[in-house]
């Protein structure tokens, strides 16, 4: 193996156990934590990497959730894979339940769908694809309102070709700052 890539790997190994690593600033109280509360909005910001298509992309995203009752929040998220062929965009409305009662450990179910759309890849026109899964996982509480959170996700994808892989399992990191 040549050694001068074995710092690269080791940065893509990090940075996809963190792509869906987000930073959310959320406003409002109710007792719970000003994030997890009713009526509190958050916004999540995401940067990372992935791999697809045998290329190497940069992954940014931007999220926004809504506390429609204490601990459980409604959100929808879009990523944009660039820097690769093609281009992927992917677009998921989520739901999420924190449980909140439980201190400092706090943790988390969720689902989603997922709608990921595909640019144009040399002369091919790729369709697009729709997803559905899970997370679970756990908020650990800290001072000043930050939380540190880490899960796993499962994707399960539809209408997948015979004898192909349809789904993943991902790690999930993220850090929570609430005000």
């Amino acid at each position: 193996m040549d050694l001068k890539l074995i710092p690269r790997i080791a940065l893509v190994t990090i940075l996809s156990a963190t792509s869906q690593a987000a930073l959310a600033a959320s406003a409002g109280t109710g007792g719970v934590g000003a994030s997890f509360s009713k009526n509190s909005t958050s916004i999540a910001f995401v940067v990372g990497s992935g791999t697809a298509f045998n290329d190497n992309y940069t992954v940014l995203g931007l999220g926004v959730g809504y506390y429609v009752a204490n601990g459980l929040e409604l959100g929808i998220d879009m990523q944009r894979w660039i820097s690769g062929e093609p281009t992927i965009t992917k677009v998921s409305p989520q739901v999420r339940y924190v449980f909140t009662r439980a201190k400092p450990i706090k943790p988390y179910v969720g689902a989603f769908y997922r709608r990921t759309h595909f640019g144009e890849f040399g002369s091919i026109k790729l369709d697009d694809q729709d997803s559905y899964g899970y997370r679970a996982g756990a908020y650990f509480s800290s001072r000043n309102g930050v939380s540190i959170g880490a899960g796993v996700v499962y994707e399960e994808f539809a209408n997948c070709p015979a004898l192909t892989d349809c789904s993943t399992t991902d790690p999930e990191i993220f850090v929570t700052v609430n005000f």
